[in-house]
């Protein structure tokens, strides 16, 4: 989901005599940002753990260019390089095959390749996959004759023997010693979709290799989607030919029919699909966003989700049969989150894991496979943010949480039974915001860890002692960079929403602040249920930004407000509930207001606010609802309708328009337009598949008609992120800085 004249907003040209004078290392200019590498992160390696605490990664080939070893490590940092380069190179070609992901059968012998990448809406999903045998040195490319770069998802079988992958939205599986691949499914089409998924699922459910081997390697599981009926968008290129070049695909709107979607068992070795009797149609009444199998090859667990996402149901589904039985039940009075936590198998497969805020916070559950009990691992105010690891073996639940601050990270674990008190794992002097990808074993962890305007060092460690083995990544450089810069230490604080709501937020303010001067207020807001903003972490590229913003003069600050996804209990989530822009508006504004209010060093006359997609909508509607205090805003990439917006995420957060009308009328920013006084900008790519540019050319129409002046600056073809081709990113940060110079200046209070 959804993140002057043009003339006067064009960048200034350079004269062609003109020299790069050498950078200040103290200021930060657009440049040095985005178009130079001052700040440039280490190189973090991809790990994919072996078992006993070694690992795999690519390491950058000596002998060629843009190609690299596959090398094996130890736990104590001894390496082996498995897969030279050189081995890689394919018949009559020069150089390698450039490896952009891979995958290794048990014995470590065959090696599943992923090359030739092409991005299928957010990620490169597309490609060409190669096999190659380690004790032979065969190298074979998979999917016969096929198109290039149109594999998808190709996977090992649990025995190494086969690959199975998706062509042309059919499910394939070939042998990697060799012969023709087997074709599982012939009915795949544009509109019928085998084994990934539609334009809504892949957005919202993060759904994208739609596909699964069975344990024992006989069977696939599937997804199978139907997208005909489901009502199509269009966008147009106008940059690429003489004549516009069309790309259409459904995309159901808000209260508009889904795709059918169902789930099968199939024989890996061909033949009909047992399709899961869950009941209900999924074009109308609910989703299927989440299956495998159920820790066994003879039954499937499937997560059914109603329309309106406020009721789950776990169904273990019988794979030869297809018969179902439903073993939980999820309910809330708003929505349901569907999670990744869920699912995990334990005590023999008697029981799973499961995600509930069934008691107002996160909480982990265990759950009996016959459907007759569910107990509580982990108790007490708090959020578990999200599972990390279990280890069945010592009985304990890695998991992350932040009990004391809802702006950090830290690694916990308890016991399974749910006994004890919860012991944190992350050094008590490290605080911030922590990551860990835990090693099969639990053994082992690669740790990652930042703090606001701190880059992260990325470190191997060991679990639970959290001994440190080696440094994978110290960005000592970009550290040192970073530290030389002029900069204010960042305050975190919370501000008075009214009626005991305090709301967590930072600031940055100018170098060599000084309290007697006046200082005019940047707001970056986001606020939409589907991301949290107020983080101690490295914010990259846009921390930088909001760093220059503050040597310029400007106090930069930021917010969360109710409904935002913060670790503080599901009544904070919750309240958002079919008021999406309206609560989260309300807010932001009594925060700005409180702040104002507090600090007499921030100008209450040049107060400004920007966002990107939600955060662009959220912009549009501090504007349009508060115009007497918000000054300027800068709307990049936003929903101005959300009528407008795609099923799954809106509903979920609004309920049908249907039944809501009001509700979504009164959140949309188009709906208070009349109220803009201030200066607006709206920036938006024309081949945005996300958030449709349509939604600001109707709000543009609706400016026009109410006489309002406004500036509107379309990225050709660029998609919801605008990074797309040479120098955008330049561009766009560029166009925001002079937009924010020219309307909201710095200096002495006007």
């Amino acid at each position: 989901m959804y993140r002057h004249s043009l003339l006067f907003l064009a960048l200034t040209a350079v004269p062609a005599a003109a020299q790069p004078q050498p950078a200040e290392p103290t200021k930060l200019t657009l440049d040095r940002i985005f178009a130079s590498d001052d700040f440039a992160g280490d190189p973090v390696p991809a790990v994919k753990w072996l078992d006993g605490g070694a690992y795999t990664t690519l390491r950058p080939s000596k002998a060629h260019k843009n190609a690299s070893d596959l090398v094996r490590f130890d736990p104590a940092g001894k390496s082996e390089v498995l897969v030279a380069a050189e081995k890689l190179v394919p018949p009559n070609a020069k150089e390698p095959i450039a490896i952009h992901g891979y995958e290794l059968s048990k014995d470590l012998d065959l090696v599943l390749i992923y090359t030739d990448s092409v991005k299928v809406w957010r990620q490169n999903t597309r490609g060409d996959y190669w096999t190659f045998r380690r004790s032979t040195g065969a190298l074979t490319k998979l999917g016969g004759d096929a198109k290039p770069s149109t594999l998808m998802f190709a996977k090992l079988s649990p025995d190494g023997t086969r690959v199975g992958y998706v062509h042309d939205n059919n499910l394939f599986v070939e042998p990697t010693a060799g012969g023709a691949a087997v074709k599982l499914t012939a009915d795949g089409s544009e509109q019928v979709i085998n084994g990934t998924f539609d334009w809504v699922y892949e957005e919202e459910f993060f759904c994208r290799d739609g596909w699964r081997w069975s344990p024992d390697g006989k069977s696939i599981a599937y997804w199978q989607l139907d997208t005909r009926g489901v009502k199509t968008f269009t966008l147009i290129d106008n940059t690429s030919a003489s004549y516009p070049v069309l790309k259409t695909f459904a995309y159901p709107k808000t209260g508009e029919r889904n795709s059918a979607c169902r789930v099968g068992v199939i024989p890996a070795a061909g033949g009909p699909t047992t399709w899961a009797e869950v009941p209900g149609d999924t074009r109308t009444d609910f989703y299927i966003p989440r299956m495998e199998w159920a820790g066994n090859s003879n039954e499937l667990v499937i997560q059914r989700v109603n329309r309106l996402q406020n009721a789950v149901d776990v169904v273990l589904v019988d794979a030869a049969t297809g018969k179902a039985r439903t073993v939980l039940t999820e309910r809330d009075g708003a929505w349901v989150d569907v999670h990744d936590d869920a699912g995990e198998w334990v005590e023999n497969g008697s029981a799973f894991t499961w995600v509930s805020e069934r008691d107002g916070w996160r909480h982990l559950y265990l759950a009996s496979r016959d459907g007759k009990s569910v107990r509580r691992v982990t108790t007490g105010a708090f959020d578990v943010i999200r599972v990390v690891y279990i280890n069945k073996k010592s009985g304990h639940v890695y998991y992350l949480a932040s009990p004391e601050n809802p702006t950090q990270h830290y690694l916990y674990r308890v016991a399974l039974d749910g006994t004890g008190a919860p012991e944190r794992l992350t050094p008590a002097d490290q605080s911030g915001w922590h990551e860990y990808d835990v090693s099969p074993d639990g053994a082992h962890a690669v740790h990652s860890y930042s703090s606001f305007g701190q880059p992260p060092r990325v470190e191997l460690v060991t679990l639970p002692d959290h001994k440190v083995v080696r440094t994978l990544a110290t960005n000592d450089k970009l550290r040192a960079a970073v530290a030389k810069l002029a900069q204010t230490p960042v305050e975190f604080f919370r501000a008075d929403a009214g009626n005991g709501v305090a709301l967590d937020g930072w600031m940055m303010k100018p170098p060599n602040f000084d309290p007697a001067k006046k200082y005019p207020l940047v707001f970056h807001v986001y606020g939409e249920p589907a991301g949290q903003s107020v983080v101690d972490r490295w914010g990259g590229k846009q921390y930088l930004w909001h760093l220059m913003l503050a040597q310029q003069g400007y106090a930069v600050a930021c917010v969360d407000n109710r409904g935002t996804p913060c670790p503080r209990g599901r009544d904070w989530r919750r309240a958002a509930y079919r008021k999406v822009g309206t609560l989260a508006s309300a807010d932001q504004a009594a925060a700005a207001r409180d702040l104002l209010k507090q600090r007499p060093y921030l100008d209450a006359a040049r107060v400004g606010v920007w966002g990107w997609s939600g955060g662009g909508s959220m912009t549009l509607n501090l504007l349009f609802r508060h115009p007497d205090l918000y000054r300027t805003g800068m709307s990049v990439a936003p929903v101005p309708d959300m009528r407008l917006y795609d099923t799954i995420y809106q509903e979920r957060y609004m309920g049908l328009p249907q039944d809501n009308a009001e509700d979504y009328k009164q959140g949309s920013p188009i709906t208070h337009a009349a109220g803009l006084k201030g200066n607006l900008l709206l920036v938006h790519g024309t081949g945005d598949d996300n958030c449709h540019y349509q939604g600001v050319e109707k709000l543009a129409d609706r400016l026009v008609e109410l006489n309002k002046p406004f500036a509107l600056m379309a990225y050709p073809n660029r998609s919801h992120s605008i990074n797309e081709g040479k120098n955008t990113s330049r561009h766009l940060y560029a166009l925001l800085t002079r937009y924010l110079n020219d309307n909201l200046p710095t200096g002495p209070k006007p």
